[in-house]
């Protein structure tokens, strides 16, 4: 069977890009006494300068703005069904009145 991917909460997250921001350690120090991939390290303090407060969402949330647009192309999807229903329905009718 696969290995089952860890965890890591949100402050853990935090805590592990301050060590290496304020503990004048590198990436591959700090990760090696964390015990995780170094790469995983860069990812979340790339994540945590790009986005700052709003990193890290966790538990399948989005950030605000991925929520937005999902939720307008489910809008936008809607509007061009009802769209195509109305020039189906024009394209009809206009046949049945000759």
């Amino acid at each position: 069977m696969g290995e089952t991917r860890r965890k890591f909460s949100r402050e853990f997250k935090i805590e592990a890009v301050r060590l290496v921001t304020e503990g004048g350690q590198t990436i591959a120090e700090t990760a090696r006494e964390l015990g995780i991939n170094p790469s995983l390290l860069g990812r979340w303090k790339q994540q945590l300068t790009d986005n700052g407060e709003q990193s890290f969402p966790g538990k399948g949330r989005m950030k605000p703005l991925e929520e937005e647009v999902r939720r307008l192309q489910r809008e936008l999807k809607v509007v061009r069904q009802e769209r195509d229903f109305l020039k189906r329905a024009t394209v009809f009718f206009a046949r049945e009145s000759k």
